[in-house]
């Protein structure tokens, strides 16, 4: 979010300004590194997700509060509440339970792994929303020309099938 809206792509709610500022981006990146770097350590990735579970809920919730503009403050913690608390906690504990099956089938040797899935999973994430406008029209002019192209194909062969059905009738 801080290189977001550092970069002029995301306009922030007026409270939620200073997300937007050098000083919470630089933070924002130490504490990453630091994230990173512990679910390599086996159990340590353990007790981080312990820490983390409570700290995603309510960073989802006050990063989505942070992007609603122009709403009543009610609507606003409410949808953050639920969007955006109810989003990291479903993704907080899939991660967890995946650790944790990770951990019980490999006694902690898999966890690696497991992190370095998750890491690219959630680069990928924050890639894609940056660039959700173009992924969308893209994929809105994929979907478009398949629909084209198989609504095509369907009366182009319709069409090539009547006349043959017709001649097959009037020489009996």
């Amino acid at each position: 979010m801080s290189i977001a809206s550092l970069s002029g792509h995301l306009t922030l709610a007026p409270g939620f300004a200073w997300l937007g500022t050098y000083p919470a981006m630089l933070t924002f990146a130490v504490a990453t590194c630091v994230e990173v770097a512990g679910y390599y350590i086996p159990w340590v990735d353990h007790l981080l997700d312990t820490i983390a579970t409570p700290a995603a809920i309510i960073a989802g919730t006050v990063i989505t509060a942070a992007v609603f503009t122009g709403s009543s403050p009610l609507l606003k913690w409410t949808l953050a509440a639920i969007a955006g608390g109810g989003a990291a906690a479903a993704v907080q504990t899939a991660t967890v339970v995946g650790r944790t099956g990770s951990t019980a089938a490999t006694g902690g040797l898999g966890n690696p792994i497991f992190a370095t899935i998750e890491l690219a999973a959630s680069t990928l994430t924050s890639i894609a929303a940056l660039l959700a406008p173009a992924l969308v029209a893209i994929l809105f002019i994929c979907c478009f020309a398949f629909v084209g192209r198989t609504l095509w194909r369907r009366f182009r062969t319709a069409r090539i099938a009547v006349p043959q059905k017709i001649s097959a009738s009037a020489s009996s």
